[in-house]
């Protein structure tokens, strides 16, 4: 799992200012394997929906995967008669390589792709990224399985893309619906920091960025969409899908264990500039309240369980002791993975040691509460015992849960200073984004499509890439070092 992106959390979301320029707002990125016989037809249908629906410039890049076909050929062709479609050839298979390679390249402020086959209605396409140029979402992707959508497609394909939307749910815990349709978008400046945590290059590539970033807490907007399936799909059912069980088991385990900076594309708490005042507010209050109830359900069931084993060898407090020494590790652990979110190994001795001493505090709480019941009768019937233990790990719940919020795992992210804040900043004068290492530089007006001047005009050329190289040959897939939007970004004075 890819790890190398550049530290610091994202800044707050900003709609992207109107104004002309030379840069096109939207990049829609086709990716292609031997489909000479569909490409035309499809970018000649998006590009006349563009210019007749999308107010911006805008710009379609085929990537050819390593086609051999007349594909190549085609994708010229179409770059020559139309100045807003250009090519880029890549030798190496591999959609997700495509979508990487491009995107990291590309000088647009919004990303987009989709299917060759436009199985997608375009009507869909303004919806999809006006979400990203408003600054209200992170990513956007068409659902199929959304309640309005319409969808046209076999029983088969239906039966596979809902099975494997809820292995998702149930094994990665996603809430996104629709992870394979062919229609997403992305802010650039999210793609930076995001794309090299995404290790796969076929077709998992989708699944693997949604999941890191819903997990990273960036906000990804759904469109329903209508959908009808192409009957010739070249995609290899099975192979995918075993590829993509694959997937599923390499990013759920880089979650369990940690190995995922996910803290580095989080965003701030409030969008608005006014929230930016707002300080010592919860994190995850509701969330953590949630899980800590269900933990503790779990917990007291695995604890009547041992106290009812143990008391059949010992006395009602040795039994006590032991039923709750041992649901108290097994608490403190899912407590520190599922609640609060603690990860890999770091401090789990120390959190332990420290979930010893609220056991202590319930121990003592559920002692007295047995030795009170002792004193008013010899001898308590086994129900009563059990309500007597229920009521005071009741009372002790309550405490454990502030104890372990305030103490144990305390939220440490305070506020940060460092500034090398990852932010893309639109410059005006230049095709791509500022990547000087100091000084403050203010965003660039949104480009409007020009109405009567092409996007382009000169030679047509075909860039071949390979994979992980822009177009100038400087991409090493890598997140560049970019600049704060705004001077009170890293303002030691802001409060976040």
């Amino acid at each position: 799992m890819r790890t190398d992106s550049s530290p610091g959390t994202l800044p707050a979301r900003e709609h992207l200012p109107a104004g002309d320029a030379g840069t096109p707002v939207l990049d829609v990125v086709i990716p292609v394997y031997n489909e000479e016989k569909d490409l035309g037809p499809c970018v000649v249908r998006l590009h006349d929906h563009l210019k007749r629906t999308f107010p911006y410039a805008f710009r379609i890049t085929i990537a050819d995967n390593a086609s051999t076909d007349t594909t190549p050929q085609v994708a010229q062709r179409l770059e020559a008669e139309m100045a807003e479609v250009k090519s880029f050839r890549l030798e190496q298979k591999g959609r997700g390589r495509a979508l990487r390679t491009v995107w990291s390249a590309s000088d647009a402020p919004i990303l987009a792709y989709m299917d060759v086959d436009l199985s997608t209605d375009l009507n869909a396409l303004l919806p999809l990224v006006a979400p990203l140029i408003s600054g209200h979402s992170d990513l956007a992707i068409g659902s199929r399985l959304a309640r309005s959508s319409r969808v046209v497609r076999g029983a088969k394909r239906e039966f596979i893309s809902r099975s494997y939307n809820l292995i998702l749910r149930g094994s990665l815990q996603a809430r996104f619906s629709d992870a394979q349709c062919g229609f997403k978008a992305i802010r650039r400046d999210v793609a930076q920091v995001l794309l090299p945590m995404v290790e796969d290059t076929g077709w998992f590539f989708d699944t693997e960025m949604l999941v890191i970033a819903e997990r990273a807490g960036l906000r990804i907007h759904e469109v329903p969409v209508d959908w009808v399936d192409d009957p010739d799909s070249t995609v290899h059912i099975v192979k995918t899908a075993t590829d993509d069980l694959k997937g599923v088991w390499r990013v759920g385990k880089a979650l369990a264990t940690g190995s995922l900076p996910l803290d580095r594309i989080a965003r701030p708490f409030g969008d608005d500039p006014r929230d930016r005042d707002i300080q010592d507010v919860p994190k995850g209050l509701a969330r953590q309240l949630v899980g800590f109830c269900v933990v503790g359900a779990l917990s007291t069931l695995f604890y009547l369980v041992l106290y009812s084993l143990f008391r059949q060898f010992s006395g009602s407090q040795i039994a006590n002791a032991l039923a709750l020494l041992v649901s108290a590790v097994a608490n403190t652990a899912a407590n520190r993975r599922l609640t609060f979110g603690v990860r890999g190994r770091g401090g789990a001795v120390r959190h332990q040691a420290q979930g010893l001493v609220v056991f202590g505090i319930g121990l003592a709480l559920t002692s007295g509460s047995l030795a009170a019941l002792n004193a008013a009768s010899s001898d308590p019937a086994h129900s009563t015992e059990l309500a007597v233990l229920v009521a005071a790990n009741l009372a002790a719940t309550v405490l454990r849960f502030l104890l372990f919020r305030a103490w144990v795992f305390p939220d440490r992210d305070g506020p940060r200073q460092d500034s090398s804040t990852v932010v893309a900043t639109h410059n005006p004068s230049s095709p791509t984004y500022s990547t000087a290492a100091g000084g403050h530089q203010q965003p660039g007006p949104l480009p409007q499509r020009p109405a009567h001047q092409p996007y382009a005009q000169g030679a047509t050329t075909t860039t071949r890439l390979r994979a992980g190289e822009a177009a100038d040959g400087t991409w090493r897939d890598a997140t560049m070092q970019l600049q704060p939007v705004r001077p009170h970004d890293t303002d030691p004075g802001d409060p976040r």
